[in-house]
């Protein structure tokens, strides 16, 4: 059985960055990475529907240490996986990857102070064993067996396609042809105006909206910079100034809802001209930033509706027909594909079937540790970014601080650490403040979060700075045990 000192779950943007810290922060440590699937990547490997990108701007989904130098900050999914792959190659990561290796379960031991991991190896599913000092699970937050489509009275006698855009496959033809995309996320206003482009028409249909803004796929600026200075300065300087700008417009949301709202639709109609109904489609029942706001870059959404080669149908479902969609206004949308962007099955630690001295670990009954650990659960952390910002501004602070707790550790000769909630009055809120439905189906099942520090997420990337780069990682919540205990 092959032991390491950190073992790394997943081979995604956060996996590859964990790795890389570890490198650069904890030299000595040594470290595998286990992949289920066959190549690095993640989520920008995995989806391979039309259009692929990403709504973050690429100077902070970027890595900390590694610049983004291509023009477009709304990058593509290849370009970005593209990146993910080069930061691997150029740090010799691809060599610590174990592929096909599907971690199922963990089991944590004291009196050896170690973790003890089954996975299964490729098609076979072979069982196979590790253990390590520290478990890292940076699996992302969904799972990769299929996302999520609601049971469609009917769907079985529709004689066109049906895909989620999570199974997407390259022999799937849609020019020339009707398509009906279910959903108004970012999945589908990614799919609406690339599927456009050849596509008879392309009509989104949507129970309710979603708040949709619209961006320039280039930062004018951050090209600026890096013309005029070094790769890593102008890199740094870009990252800052769309730090700045996310928080002001989240906080600006929070505080003046009806302010950030007119803003947004304001922006809508100077795109689709006085006689859209801009109400109708494009104006939700919640306020800005109570779900993730969906960016379209060089407003291709608004331009595919101009020009009439996409539409927006706000209703709902009544049942598949045989030509197509049948709603409860009595109206049917004829389709001959029909695209289900209709979400993602959220997943708790990849899956991963945690156990502590022989004791099951129910994630849901555990409290979430400055959004990395849990009380109860020993030397474990998991990457998990903003809802509000880019994910890796997040999991780079997370690895900082996983680095700093090992360096810790090492230093005081402690072998263990373990995050104890002593309060048995604090109150309990979800693990993430956010009505979208893919989110409330599985939040249940997920960690909860304090009302205070350090069990509270703040979802503010300057606080996690001042506590996960700055803060004291001997603050009298986390226990250590080990020779110097």
């Amino acid at each position: 059985m092959e032991h390491f000192d950190v073992l790394i779950i997943g081979a995604g943007i956060s996996g590859i960055g964990a790795a890389v810290h570890l490198q650069k922060r904890s030299p000595e440590r040594t470290y595998a990475i286990l992949e289920g699937r066959d190549s690095i990547g993640g989520t920008w490997d995995l989806f391979r529907y039309p259009g692929i990108r990403s709504d973050s701007d690429m100077y902070t989904l970027g890595y900390a240490f590694k610049p983004w130098e291509e023009a477009k900050a709304i990058a593509d999914g290849p370009s970005i996986l593209r990146y993910v792959k080069d930061t691997a190659k150029e740090h010799g990561v691809e060599e610590a990857v174990r592929f096909r290796h599907q971690a199922k379960a963990a089991a944590w031991s004291s009196a050896e102070a170690r973790w003890t991991v089954q996975a299964e190896r490729g098609d076979a599913k072979e069982p196979v064993s590790f253990t390590c000092n520290f478990l890292f699970v940076c699996g992302g937050y969904y799972s990769y067996a299929a996302g999520y489509t609601p049971d469609f009275p009917g769907i079985e006698t529709f004689r066109g396609r049906v895909v989620h855009p999570q199974n997407w496959t390259e022999d799937i033809d849609y020019a020339g042809k009707r398509v009906v995309v279910i959903g108004s996320g970012a999945t589908a206003v990614t799919l609406v105006p690339e599927m456009a482009k050849t596509a008879a028409h392309v009509t989104m249909l949507q129970r309710s909206p979603t708040y949709v803004v619209a961006r320039p796929s280039e930062d004018a600026q951050a090209n600026w910079l890096r013309r005029h200075f070094p790769a890593t300065v102008a890199y740094a300087l870009a990252r800052w100034k769309r730090v700045l700008l996310q928080m002001y417009f989240f906080n600006l949301c929070r505080r003046k809802p009806a302010k950030a709202k007119g803003l947004i639709l304001g922006g809508v109609r100077a795109y689709l001209g006085p006689d859209y109904d801009v109400d109708r489609h494009f104006t939700p029942r919640y306020n800005p930033w109570e779900q993730r706001l969906c960016l379209v870059p060089d407003a291709d959404l608004f331009l595919a509706l101009r020009g009439k080669k996409a539409s927006v149908v706000t209703d709902q479902i009544e049942r598949f027909t045989e030509k197509g969609i049948r709603l409860k206004s009595g109206e049917e949308l004829e389709a001959d594909l029909v695209v289900t962007a209709t979400g993602l099955n959220l997943e708790v630690l990849a899956g991963l079937r945690l156990s502590v001295d022989g004791a099951p670990v129910d994630p849901a009954k555990t409290f979430n540790y400055k959004g990395l650990m849990y009380s109860g659960v020993p030397n474990l952390a998991s990457s998990f970014g903003y809802t509000n910002a880019s994910w890796t501004l997040k999991c780079d602070l997370t690895c900082e601080y996983v680095c700093r707790l090992l360096n810790h550790m090492r230093k005081n000769g402690y072998v263990q650490c373990t995050p104890r909630l002593e309060d048995p009055a604090m109150q309990a809120a979800p693990w993430v403040d956010f009505s979208s439905g893919y989110v409330q189906r599985t939040l249940h099942k997920f960690p909860k979060q304090g009302a205070k520090a350090p069990w509270r997420m703040p979802q503010n990337y300057a606080r996690d700075i001042l506590t996960l780069r700055y803060g004291r990682i001997d603050d009298g919540t986390l226990e250590f045990a080990g020779r110097r205990a």
